[in-house]
């Protein structure tokens, strides 16, 4: 029977829970048969791709209906955050069931759904938030190299002096990267008038030494082009629960970074909807995933990692 969608059925959590639920049983009884038991990494990818395909379709429908029935703009944001946490728990649910997270899977899957949960309000913002595409390094690095030549034209030197200031000038560019850096972060949209590209991060551990750097490379980059770009990190741990990588970004000329109840403030900020006090009411994960799950989480000492 099909799923009956209105603003009171896709905001109903135990429904939602359900409906996604047998789907991804669904295929993980078929995956059983083709694969059987043991081939747990088949089965755990074939259970997480078809609740993703579920969800995806389930929340076409819901901007759909939205448009035709003409649903107000918060009952569609909610409906599909409400979907998109019932698909999550389903998935945690039956990934655990085959292949028991442990560490270091857990505290990325959870990092990346996250991510992509705190994206949704930027999509569906009551203020004004249109993306943009950010640009091509090379595009930058070409303009850069055109400018630099223009001004040493100007110069009064001589052409072997110019030629030798071009060399060193290349150089540099060999020192700062072997290849091509990219300037794609997670959102780059102009909001109120202003460029801002913004990178979300569930936390800091202990192997973010690349990665910070390459964000100090990528933010310094958008600061010294002529747009008047602001970076914004926004972290889901608490400042207490990040490491020295954070503070180093934190305390940059590049960034500003924001962690725990300030980092939801600002996506309030920039969307005006209060995503931390919708989360307060509705996510609680001990709850709704299965006992199962829980009490394995919480054996493994993992549930830290679900305080949203």
């Amino acid at each position: 029977m099909p799923y009956t969608v209105t603003p009171n059925t896709t905001q109903d959590k135990q429904a939602l829970l359900r409906y996604f639920r047998e789907r991804g049983e669904e295929k993980l009884s078929e995956l059983r048969q083709e694969f059987g038991n043991q081939h747990y990494k088949q089965l755990a990818d074939g259970v997480n791709k078809t609740i993703g395909a579920s969800l995806d379709a389930f929340r076409e429908v819901i901007i759909d209906k939205s448009d035709s029935d003409g649903w107000t703009d918060d009952d569609r944001l909610c409906s599909i955050l409400t979907s998109t946490y019932c698909a999550q728990v389903a998935m945690l649910d039956l990934r655990n069931q085959v292949w028991p997270y442990e560490y270091m899977a857990f505290s990325r899957r959870i990092g990346e759904l996250w991510e992509r949960f705190v994206h949704i309000p930027f999509s569906y913002a009551v203020t004004n938030v249109s993306p943009f595409v950010p640009p091509l390094f090379s595009e930058v690095r070409a303009n850069l190299r055109r400018e630099i030549e223009e001004y040493i034209q100007e110069l009064p030197l001589t052409e072997e002096q110019k030629n030798d200031l071009l060399e060193y000038y290349e150089k540099v560019w060999v020192l700062v990267d072997s290849g091509e850096i990219s300037l794609q972060l997670d959102l780059h949209a102009e909001i109120n008038g202003k460029k801002v590209n913004i990178d979300f991060k569930s936390g800091f551990g202990s192997n973010e030494k690349g990665n910070t750097n390459r964000l100090l490379m990528v933010a310094t980059i958008y600061k010294n082009l002529e747009d008047d770009y602001e970076n914004v990190l926004l972290v889901r741990a608490r400042e207490d629960l990040n490491n020295h990588y954070f503070r180093t970004l934190k305390n940059s000329e590049v960034w500003e970074a924001f962690c725990g109840e300030e980092a939801y403030g600002k996506i309030g900020e920039f969307t005006g909807f209060d995503l931390r006090n919708w989360i307060s009411q509705n996510i609680d994960w001990e709850n709704d995933l299965l006992p199962e799950t829980v009490s394995h989480l919480t054996e493994s000492n993992l549930m830290g990692y679900l305080e949203w």
